[in-house]
């Protein structure tokens, strides 16, 4: 029996070593390398797309610019440096599980499922699915879609919301799962479907970054909830306490509005009431 009990005294020394080494914090991580690498969007604006002058933006990269100041100022590193790496709607989660980002910027739900493979911060902001066409051939909501073809992105919570939808309404729309929505906005304007569904917010900022925008409807009704977070990666609560101090700063300072105004403010100056109680909720005290 001692001869055992030695055994295993030797083999929890030598084994705790190498698994605390795998799993080195995040910050732990930024402060060696110098950088931080977030993951975003290009197609999803005003949440997460290339700008003009092709450098990241949107609403939840302006969040994740935030939270990296605060890692400069929690490491006492100014040379802290950004490098933005482009992840899609079917590797997005894989990227952070596999050490190839540290936080996933994008229009991205939050979801128990998805807390298998990644955590989440509080809240950024709340949306649902709804409904983009042409305005020749305007859809007004689901049961409008009998006989048609609506695109939706593969890898995302709207596809089953849409699927679920149209099976209780006993509609026999066809579902087509594009690449982005890019892909899906490209395929509407070709005629090749009859819809595309996203996120609202998401077919917001498709419509405001196109040329032509006055050829599209989007539908008033909403079939889902989405409520929006950044991800990161599971058990570093650290680096996830650090990006919710930042979030919940923004919030109470009031400081959220303004963000939300230069991404949203063309299409309406109103914080709407639910995304509004959504901030004082996430006002966290310090």
């Amino acid at each position: 029996m001692r001869r055992i009990f030695v055994l295993l005294i030797i083999a929890a020394f030598f084994t705790q070593p190498i698994h605390a080494a795998g799993h080195e914090g995040t910050l732990a991580q930024i402060k060696q390398s110098g950088k931080v690498r977030i993951g975003f969007r290009e197609n999803q604006p005003p949440m997460s797309f290339v700008d003009n002058n092709g450098k990241p933006a949107g609403y939840s990269v302006d969040l994740c610019v935030r939270i990296v100041n605060e890692v400069k100022n929690t490491l006492g590193r100014d040379d802290i440096t950004v490098e933005y790496i482009p992840v899609s709607s079917t590797n997005r989660f894989a990227a952070l599980a596999d050490n190839k980002i540290d936080i996933l910027c994008g229009a991205t739900t939050k979801t128990i499922s998805r807390g298998e493979k990644v955590d989440f911060t509080q809240l950024t902001f709340v949306t649902g699915a709804s409904l983009l066409s042409l305005k020749d051939n305007g859809v007004g909501g689901i049961s409008a879609l009998q006989g048609k073809k609506v695109a939706v992105s593969k890898g995302t919570t709207t596809i089953d919301a849409l699927k679920a939808k149209l099976e209780e309404s006993v509609s026999d729309a066809k579902v087509v799962p594009v690449d982005s929505a890019k892909a899906g906005l490209q395929a509407l304007i070709k005629g090749e479907v009859d819809a595309f569904s996203a996120d609202q917010v998401v077919l917001i900022g498709l419509v405001l970054t196109h040329e032509g925008d006055e050829k599209f409807a989007i539908a008033s009704d909403i079939f889902s909830f989405e409520p929006f977070a950044l991800a990161v990666r599971r058990n570093d609560s650290d680096f996830r306490l650090l990006a919710d101090r930042v979030l919940s700063q923004l919030n109470r300072s009031g400081q959220i509005t303004p963000i939300y105004s230069k991404w949203f403010g063309k299409f309406t100056k109103k914080v709407p009431p639910l995304l509004e109680a959504m901030y004082v909720l996430n006002s966290t005290p310090e």
